[in-house]
């Protein structure tokens, strides 16, 4: 082979061994694109998130307080003269109405009693129509010369004595009649009797006052207690800062009439029947430094029901209870959903929306608030979109995909 020959292939070699790296490099560059363009993923949609649009409408402004119930009227029933108990005329438990017969003692004593100041009275009245005629006489003597004026002062001064002793007669019969009248003891109010502390055959009499721990026993004379039913106060402790607040919130919209009492039951359910303030209290406790105030509320019975003859209520004396302090016309205010306003060390906020659908993170400050609710008092205006499905999933200044939330607000913890 000649030289040329052999230098044309080396040539030839080189230039083959040149494209094949050439081809090798370029499949590894292509291979490392693609490797990096799926490590990189696709950039992410914005998160979705449920809106409102920030709208005044009217709210009721509801405070809760612990109250406990107490009757209007309780009577601690007791015997007004001391006898044997000899007869119980209701059934315990059951509603009593003003005048009803609840006990009788024995009669026969102070129906003696009342016999002898009869007989008395008839005395004194005889004695002195005597000293009338002895009177007539005596003036009679005068006026013919027979008598002396000594004597007919002495017979003027012993009629006016025998008038007095007739009187001192019937003010002590009138006191044996009362005393008889005693021996049956009647209810002064209408409610609900409860048990009977003593039992016929007893002496039962107005007592020593002796108490057994907390308890009143028969000793001290009391037989047993009436509690009237409908209505029924309501009482609670409201703190003094609050009650402050209560005032001015309230003086300039009618006072006691323009809030309303309801109550929450202590099994959670709402009363059905509202009732209102009648009285606050003109000095605070100094131990809790809370004012008392008291409400007047029905508490009717319950349809037709009956537990053994005994008329069904709602509420009963010295109940705990929840109260609801609400006013009776509401307020048109700004107010959104408690899930929408989330709260760091600067306070509470809300995220909003702009036009471009970017989340704002927007300090406010709160009114009142209910369960459900949030008033804003300050720091959203009308119009405005605010975040309150997947307000976790929102970023400051970030891009969301608004979309009208499922839920409206409640504005009101009663409804």
């Amino acid at each position: 082979m000649t030289k040329n020959a052999r230098t044309a292939d080396i040539g030839r070699t080189r230039d083959g061994a040149k494209g094949l790296w050439t081809l090798v490099v370029a499949a590894a560059v292509i291979l490392s694109v693609a490797s990096d363009a799926k490590a990189q993923p696709a950039p992410s949609a914005p998160p979705a998130v449920g809106v409102i649009k920030v709208e005044r409408g009217p709210m009721t402004d509801s405070y809760e307080f612990n109250g406990r119930i107490e009757a209007i009227n309780s009577v601690n029933i007791v015997a007004r003269v001391t006898g044997f108990l000899e007869q119980i005329l209701f059934t315990e438990g059951v509603d009593v109405k003003k005048g009803d017969l609840l006990y009788v003692l024995e009669r026969a004593p102070f129906k003696a009693a009342l016999d002898v100041q009869d007989a008395a009275i008839a005395q004194a009245t005889a004695q002195l129509e005597n000293s009338r005629t002895e009177l007539w006489r005596k003036q009679q003597l005068v006026e013919k010369n027979f008598g002396t004026q000594e004597a007919v002062d002495t017979a003027l001064a012993t009629q006016r004595t025998l008038t007095a002793q007739v009187k001192a007669a019937q003010a002590q019969r009138e006191i044996a009649q009362i005393n008889l009248n005693y021996t049956e003891i009647r209810s002064p109010i209408d409610g609900r009797i409860g048990r009977t502390l003593v039992t016929v055959g007893n002496v039962v009499g107005p007592g020593s006052g002796i108490l057994f721990g907390n308890v009143k026993g028969p000793d001290s004379g009391v037989l047993t207690t009436v509690v009237s039913q409908d209505p029924m106060y309501v009482m609670f402790p409201v703190p003094s800062r609050r009650a402050i607040e209560l005032r001015e919130e309230y003086s300039k919209g009618g006072g006691f009439d323009s809030v309303k009492i309801r109550l929450r039951l202590p099994d959670g359910r709402i009363y059905s029947q509202t009732g209102k303030i009648d009285f606050i209290n003109n000095v605070l406790a100094q131990d809790t430094d809370t004012l008392t105030v008291r409400g007047v509320i029905p508490n009717p019975v319950l349809g037709a029901e009956k537990a053994g003859g005994v008329n069904l209520r709602e509420l009963i004396a010295d109940e705990f209870v929840t109260v609801l302090l609400e006013s009776v016309k509401p307020r048109q205010v700004i107010a959104v959903p408690r899930a929408a306003v989330l709260s760091d060390q600067e306070g509470s906020y809300v995220y909003v929306v702009d036009e471009r659908n970017i989340a704002h993170q927007r300090r406010v400050r709160l009114g009142q608030m209910t369960p459900e609710t949030a008033a804003i008092a300050d720091g959203l205006k009308e119009g405005e979109q605010v975040i309150v499905e997947g307000v976790q999933r929102a970023q400051r200044n970030a891009p969301v995909a608004p979309a009208p939330a499922t839920a409206a607000p409640r504005r009101s913890a009663s409804q």
